[in-house]
Parts: structure tokens; sequence; C-alpha cells
């Protein structure tokens, strides 16, 4: 069996005239990242690898759940390849994971969350929210032949205030 935990990154700041990777979280970003990484201890497996884009927004998000999940930080793994906005290379990225890891926590972008969550798990997304978490499960030992799998949990930042 194979768990795949996909969160959005938190709102990110435009206030400055920065290159899209460089944007920052903003505020609210951050106080999102933390409230949803400190109600999701129950739905999360005993070991997985952490997986993130390297934009500034998204490498915080993941930062800031580490933490709160008591993950060490060098365990995260920042992949230049995660900063897409295309599901099918979202798809192609967690197809190549190896095998011998059964859960990924994975911070990325959107459209690819929310049309990878909508091609794989089995309750339609209209959009997952920054900071939204969605956990879907597979029945395969083998990432590359993930399919249809089963949603297992969603929280979104708006549920839990």
């Amino acid at each position: 069996m194979k768990n795949l935990i996909l969160i959005r990154h938190g709102k990110s700041n435009w206030d400055t005239p920065l290159k899209d990777i460089d944007r920052p979280l903003d505020k609210r970003g951050m106080k999102d990242a933390h409230l949803v990484s400190l109600n999701i201890f129950n739905y999360i497996p005993d070991t997985f690898v952490i997986w993130s884009s390297i934009a500034k927004r998204a490498s915080d998000t993941a930062l800031i759940f580490a933490q709160n999940l008591m993950a060490p930080i060098e365990s995260i793994i920042f992949k230049k390849e995660l900063y897409t906005f295309d599901e099918a290379q979202l798809e192609k990225i967690i197809k190549s994971c190896d095998n011998s890891f059964d859960s990924i926590i994975l911070f990325g972008h959107n459209g690819a969350i929310t049309n990878f969550v909508n091609k794989f798990g089995d309750i339609f997304i209209s959009n997952v929210p920054t900071s939204g978490f969605v956990s879907l499960q597979f029945e395969t030992d083998k990432w590359d032949s993930i399919d249809k799998g089963k949603t297992k949990k969603i929280i979104i930042p708006k549920d839990l205030k």
C-alpha cells in the first residue's frame, strides 16, 4: 500500500516585485500552515519522506509542517522538478519514487495538486486551497503503478477556523 499526502503551499506575499519562485509566505500563509500542521497528527503515517518544491513559499510551508510534526528539517528533500503547475509532471515525479518508501508528504503548487487529486482520488475537489491537505491511499506496492486511489482525508484551513 502507498500513501501520498499532497499539501499546497501557504498563501504567498505579492507585495514586493519578486520572481514567482522567490515569493515568500504572507502572514495568513504562515498562520494557516501552522493551523493545518497542528491538526494532522492522526492522519500522518508512522514513517514518511518529505518532498518539497524549491519555491520559497512551498519550502517555507514544508519547514513549518516539519517543525510542527517534529520531523528533522534536514530530512526534507527539495526537488526543482516539483516547481510545476502541471499534474502530468507531478504524476511523473511521484511515479519515480523509490518503492522502499511507502508514504510521501509532498509540498507543491496548484493546478498540479488539484488536478492530481481529482485524477487519482475518489472525491472531487474543485480547488485545493493554500495550506490544503489531501491524503490519498493506493492499493499497490509500486509507485509507478498507482492508479485511482482512495481519498482518505481532506483538511483545509477554513474548516479549522
